[in-house]
C-alpha cells in the first residue's frame, strides 16, 4: 500500500485492510511516498494506493472485490 503519513483515507485503507486480515491470509507492505521523489509524481495526490502482484487495484478508498478477487487469483495459483 503507497501512502503518505497524515492522510486520513490511507488511514481508513490500513483499518479496512487490517479488518479483511481476520478472514484472509494476506500481508501489507507500507510505502511512503515521501520518501522517494519518483513515488511522489508517479502517485502524487492519489493515494492511498493498493497494489498487488505490480498492479493497482484501487486508490483513494478500498475495493474489497478487487482485493478478493486478487488474493483468490493468487491462491488458485499456487494450488
Amino acid at each position: 500500500m503507497y501512502y503518505r503519513h497524515g492522510c486520513h483515507l490511507c488511514e481508513d485503507m490500513l483499518l479496512h485492510l487490517h479488518e479483511l486480515q481476520k478472514s484472509e491470509p494476506f500481508q501489507i507492505e507500507m510505502v511512503d511516498i515521501d520518501g522517494s521523489s519518483d513515488l511522489q509524481n508517479r502517485y502524487g495526490t492519489l493515494i492511498p494506493v493498493l497494489e498487488g502482484g505490480g498492479s493497482e487495484l484501487c486508490h483513494y478508498y478500498l475495493d474489497e472485490m478487487a482485493l478478493r478477487g486478487y488474493l483468490s487469483s493468487q491462491t488458485s495459483e499456487v494450488s
